[in-house]
């Protein structure tokens, strides 16, 4: 380790701005020209330059920053003759670190870390330069705050004085600068067995403060540093550690830390050209789980995602399909959402039953760091630019499920809580898995009346797989054969066709780079499939069988799959499979049990047209008999059953009048419409 020594380490950091990498073409010295003419406060530079340009310099900044960063500082002054400018260094991956790997060796030295904002800190001006007056004599005088804590003068600095104060702080004359706590965690893709994320809180100052916000994925830089801990006996031998910021740059939201090399380029664009490729990558989801062709493929387009798409107007249209699954005990749903989660580059799992509004959103929390309100990032916000999945989302409270429905169709999080008002970007799809309210599935009944989810929630998932345990006697021969297999060979691993770290960078390969658009072909074929479904409904009794959110719905599978080929077109093929897909789930969910016909408002509003129609025309019988006295519950049964009406559905229907309003009951079973 070289000694610090003031004016070689200036020198060095003066030829350094003004050389690098060679006197005729300067790199830095136009960035510091720039400043001159511009607010720019900070000279960003590139860790892998200093270490190109001078070795022994750059383990100077990792082994002594605190004394060396304030030389760079004042070297990038004396040639801008200003006084406050920063030097940020970045891209120091040699020093990388993961946030549970951070020892007592690294404090004091020059680290870098990367992990996802979890909370951020209201802004709060920190003094520098606290000035004081003796109440005294009047005298002036300047304290320096380089401390944790505020220090006040000891002494009086007037000869004639000298005495201990007391002494007013001079606010005005005093000079402040932007403080800022962020805590950032570990990225989950990057937890393995179930691991809690590790978190550490950075301080962030100056013209750093508020670039980034709950949710972003950053890479910082920075000196490692610790504050004793203390109780109310007294102080602890233990010290806590934070990141004093010297750099902090926000990932692009598709740019992942694993990396692509040539040649595994070369084998993702060959993998490519397998004419069985949409077969293959869909084997890899979940090798150990037997079946479900249908629903890995759709698992699979779900990976890749469609296109986000912005209108001039600002209005976004979301690109991540959601898909939910809903199937009887023990048909493997948990498994395929764990499998999800692990294959995705970034992928979240939880569960409904541990899971409230605030952890899947954002919350607003008190920091005791600074003892005001931050704003706290959830797992859909974690999961940005992924995949959630969230298991058993029926176990969810109705308030907590409510709060996914802007993330599902907007992506956004909106939070208006204690002061704090913001926007956190969700842009994540959701794998979602629910239980039948009765156990099982009945198919005599519709769908909506056997899934504990509201309607608003279940309209934004883009696919609905009901998965039903039905004896079959081929089927149940090779699931079988399939679990006994897998059991008996426990000791070995079942090998999907693609290698899944070749299969996890083919999925980030696709899209970072392929962002395809509908042909001519594909577009006909998926206008017809709508128009044509769109006719059945043109009678006036007949039910609606699909809607405009359908439509886009096939328009994101189709550039999902798309992308599954690395082609940069959705062609005729890739609708048709979409569109034969979206039939097979939807002629077993959008299904009225009573007419056997195609009904979206199945799925839309929880109700087929059917039953609407006969909640209006008893609605209608009531309304006749009421003459004002109210009516009995017995004539009201009497006449619907002439009508032809069970006298259960007149039973359940009479509640639900009454909670939405439309009837009251005076007297017991005597009831009257409210007009």
């Amino acid at each position: 380790m070289m000694e610090i020594e003031y004016e070689d380490i200036l020198n060095r950091f003066r030829d350094f701005f003004l050389a690098y990498p060679d006197v005729s073409n300067p790199k830095y010295k136009t960035y510091i020209d720039e400043m001159k003419t511009t607010e720019k406060k900070s000279l960003d530079i590139d860790c892998d330059d200093i270490l190109d340009y001078d070795p022994e310099l750059y383990e100077a900044i990792v082994e002594r920053p605190v004394d060396v960063i304030p030389i760079a500082e004042d070297a990038l002054k004396s040639i801008l003759l200003g006084e406050d400018v920063f030097v940020r260094f970045y891209n120091a991956k040699s020093e990388e670190i993961e946030i549970r790997d951070l020892r007592s060796i690294h404090v004091n030295k020059f680290i870098q870390v990367m992990g996802i904002v979890g909370r951020s800190s209201e802004v709060k001006p920190e003094i520098v330069e606290a000035v004081f007056q003796c109440q005294r004599c009047g005298h002036i005088q300047i304290v320096e705050q380089i401390e944790e804590f505020f220090k006040k003068p000891g002494i009086c600095e007037n000869p004639a004085c000298g005495r201990n104060g007391p002494f007013k702080l001079l606010e005005d004359q005093s000079k402040f600068r932007d403080w800022q706590v962020l805590k950032i965690q570990e990225r989950p893709e990057k937890l393995r067995g179930g691991r809690m994320p590790r978190r550490i809180n950075l301080i962030i100052r100056d013209d750093l403060v508020e670039l980034a916000k709950a949710g972003d994925r950053v890479t910082v830089t920075g000196i490692l540093k610790t504050v004793q801990e203390s109780t109310f006996k007294g102080k602890k031998t233990t010290f806590r550690k934070y990141i004093d910021v010297n750099s902090i740059r926000i990932e692009d939201q598709d740019v992942e830390e694993i990396k692509i090399a040539k040649e595994e380029e070369e084998k993702i664009k060959k993998l490519a050209q397998d004419p069985f490729i949409i077969e293959k990558i869909a084997s890899c989801i979940a090798p150990s789980v037997y079946g479900y062709p249908d629903i890995k493929e759709a698992i699979a387009m779900q990976l890749f995602s469609g296109v986000l798409k912005e209108l001039p107007d600002g209005t976004r249209l979301r690109g991540d399909p959601n898909i939910l699954l809903v199937g009887d005990p023990g048909v493997a749903k948990s498994q395929l959402l764990q499998y999800a989660s692990k294959i995705a580059p970034r992928g979240l799992y939880t569960s409904g039953k541990g899971t409230s509004a605030a952890g899947l959103t954002a919350a607003v929390v008190h920091d005791e760091t600074t003892g005001g309100w931050a704003l706290e990032a959830g797992a859909l916000v974690i999961a940005d630019g992924g995949i959630a999945c969230i298991d058993e989302i029926d176990k969810m409270s109705k308030d907590d499920r409510s709060s996914i429905h802007e993330a599902m169709e907007q992506q956004t999080i909106s939070i208006a809580k204690a002061g704090i008002v913001a926007t956190l970007n969700a842009r994540s799809a959701i794998l979602a898995a629910s239980n039948p309210k009765y156990g099982r599935f009945d198919r005599f009944k519709s769908f909506a009346e056997q899934i504990d989810l509201p309607p608003t929630l279940i309209s934004r998932f883009d696919l609905v797989f009901i998965i039903t345990d039905v004896p079959d006697e081929e089927r149940d021969k090779a699931t079988a054969k399939h679990i006994l297999d897998v059991h008996r060979n426990a000791g070995e691993v079942i090998t999907p066709p693609i290698d899944l770290e070749l299969l996890e960078k083919y999925i980030l390969y696709a899209k970072i780079n392929k962002f395809p658009v509908l042909t001519k072909q594909a577009s006909r074929k998926m206008h017809n499939f709508y128009v044509q479904l769109r006719k059945i409904a043109q009678d006036r009794d007949a039910p609606v069988p699909i809607t405009a959110r359908q439509l886009e719905a096939l328009i994101r599978l189709g550039e999902a799959r798309a992308k599954m080929r690395l082609s940069d077109k959705v062609e005729a093929e890739d609708a048709e499979a979409v569109i034969k897909l979206f039939k097979n789930t939807l002629f077993k969910v959008g299904i009225d049990p009573e007419t056997g016909k195609l009904d979206i408002d199945v799925i839309m509003t929880g109700k087929p047209k059917s039953q609407r129609d006969r909640l209006i025309h008893l609605m209608d019988i009531i309304s006749e008999l009421d003459k004002g006295d109210g009516i009995s519950l017995e004539d009201i049964i009497q006449e619907a059953e002439r009508e032809g009406m069970d006298k259960n559905f007149v039973r359940r229907a009479i509640e639900e009048f009454k909670q939405k309003g439309d009837l009251y009951e005076p007297t017991p079973n005597k009831f009257k419409v409210l007009r």
